[in-house]
């Protein structure tokens, strides 16, 4: 079977769509008629108990969740169509490097200004909450502007997973600061004769 991919439009499931398009294999996309940062139904438990998209079903008919997971299980099955770098190298561990980076400290600090009642129990405390995810995003995107090197790209001189969802995180950002070698990435990734389309799709000129 091919995968099937749970999805919605807007939402960081578009970094898995993009990867398989990358990976030019076979899948079935279920695009929830949901907007991001509103709770999917309950019902949707039965595909993932955290009631959150992507969800990616493999072609084993197994479940996986959690977007940088995905990348890296994508990146390792389809060597072929580099994805990331080659498994055991030294740019491999970059790619793990800043993948995990970015899930943790950038991806988070974005959910914490659509989902602020996650992180408080105070109600007062909710604008702080806000202020602070956008501080931490600031910091967490200046550390991998000096990760980037000559390339557009934080790993190589390709395109990689990574760098489109680096992209679509930075994409989120609203703050003051200024990170030209993440524009220059993000254009990068725009510009992908594959990657282009469904960014449009998600994200119109952002």
């Amino acid at each position: 079977m091919p995968y099937r991919l749970y999805n919605r439009v807007g939402s960081g499931g578009f970094v898995v769509e993009a990867a398989l398009a990358l990976a030019e294999t076979a899948f079935e996309l279920e695009e929830l008629d949901s907007r991001p940062s509103t709770p999917l139904p309950e019902s949707f438990r039965i595909h993932n108990p955290w009631r959150q998209v992507p969800t990616l079903i493999l072609p084993d008919g197994s479940t996986m969740s959690e977007t940088a997971a995905i990348l890296i299980h994508l990146s390792a099955c389809h060597q072929d169509k580099e994805l990331g770098p080659k498994p055991g190298t030294p740019a491999h561990a970059q790619f793990l490097r800043w993948m995990v980076f970015a899930n943790v400290n950038v991806y988070e600090a974005v959910l914490r200004r659509p989902y602020t009642k996650r992180y408080t129990t105070d109600p007062n405390g909710l604008e702080a909450v806000r202020e602070a995810a956008t501080l931490r995003l600031g910091e967490a995107l200046s550390v991998l502007e000096a990760a980037i090197d000559d390339s557009p790209f934080l790993v190589g001189k390709n395109l990689s997973v990574l760098d489109v969802y680096v992209a679509m995180l930075f994409t989120w950002y609203r703050g003051d600061a200024q990170f030209p070698k993440l524009d220059m990435l993000k254009a990068s990734v725009k510009g992908n004769t594959i990657v282009g389309p469904i960014w449009h799709r998600h994200f119109g000129d952002r």
